[in-house]
């Protein structure tokens, strides 16, 4: 079960009745962020989420309405006792705009280990789950994530039986290990059955399309993309400024053969971005506009 909440949807500045962009994603007692704006603590707070659990804080990229919030967020974690590594992940540069920032948060109770993201594409794997990250096409060094978890077969009681293994052993080859006896080497093939679908949460703002996000967004549960601009006449606006309009990302979203679109990170001009969803479920039906506080259960589909 992979559980996600869109805690601000707003791009460019924090408004009354809308936080900045941001997405946490609950997994097996783990947490990952996903931006840190202003007002990221409140939409926490507002939720009834707590920032304890966060293990990893993923940034697009270091535009103040997507990072302005860590500093707070770090002081939040402290004050709380929270003694565990914590691991952001974003663009070069990560380290330096960290250290600037933690000029208000200097001394903390826990590490902070950061990855710069230098490649095209860079995968990084926790415990039960991969994040991956790619580059995509912004007037800074911008990059969308994905949250995949895997699932290899179902372990096969009868097969395990019928090869004389011991219920002992029977974890361990669950687990990938190859067990070797006196008598035979058992590996996971005898016993596993074929891969299962797992659970996919691709999240990209602050971009244009480009293949790299249809590639990336293949077949996931849900995409979360920013929709800047709903009205069909700033196309051009978009494009100057390296965004999306509504109509663009139900495109990618399309192509890509998602099974649900989000939509998030709305201009602060754009009040009433319901108003031009009928036109962009036109080209893909399964959209959505959303609200802070938008969250979702994924769930495996043999559950």
């Amino acid at each position: 079960m992979l559980d996600i909440c869109l805690l601000g949807t707003g791009g460019m500045m924090p408004l009354p009745y809308r936080w900045l962009t941001s997405m946490m994603a609950r997994y097996n007692g783990q947490s990952i962020l996903i931006d840190c704006g202003e007002g990221t603590q409140i939409a926490l707070k507002e939720k009834g989420w707590s920032p304890n659990p966060i293990d990893v804080i993923c940034f697009t990229h270091f535009h103040a309405d997507h990072i302005s919030g860590l500093p707070g967020m770090l002081l939040t974690m402290g004050n709380a006792e929270r003694t565990e590594p914590l691991l952001l992940v974003g663009p070069k540069g990560l380290s330096r705009v960290v250290a600037s920032l933690r000029v208000i948060a200097p001394e903390l109770p826990f590490v902070i280990d950061c990855l710069e993201l230098g490649e095209a594409e860079h995968t990084i794997r926790l415990d039960g789950f991969r994040i991956e990250a790619f580059r995509v096409n912004h007037n800074v060094p911008c990059y969308g994530y994905s949250i995949i978890i895997d699932r290899i077969g179902k372990f096969q009681v009868d097969k395990a039986v019928e090869l004389g293994i011991e219920k002992k052993y029977w974890s361990r080859l669950q687990r990938g290990e190859t067990i070797e006896t006196k008598e035979m080497t058992f590996v996971p093939e005898m016993v596993i059955g074929p891969v299962r679908k797992g659970l996919k949460v691709t999240y990209c703002t602050d971009t244009r399309p480009t293949e790299g996000i249809v590639k990336h967004a293949e077949g996931a549960d849900l995409f979360i993309c920013e929709g800047m601009y709903g009205e069909p006449e700033k196309k051009a606006k978009a494009k100057e400024n390296k965004h999306m309009t509504f109509y663009e990302a139900a495109e990618l979203a399309k192509r890509a053969q998602v099974k649900k679109l989000w939509l998030t990170h709305y201009s602060p001009s754009l009040n009433r971005p319901e108003e031009y969803l009928p036109a962009t479920k036109k080209i893909f039906q399964e959209t959505e506009v959303c609200r802070d506080g938008k969250t979702v259960e994924l769930v495996f589909e043999d559950e």
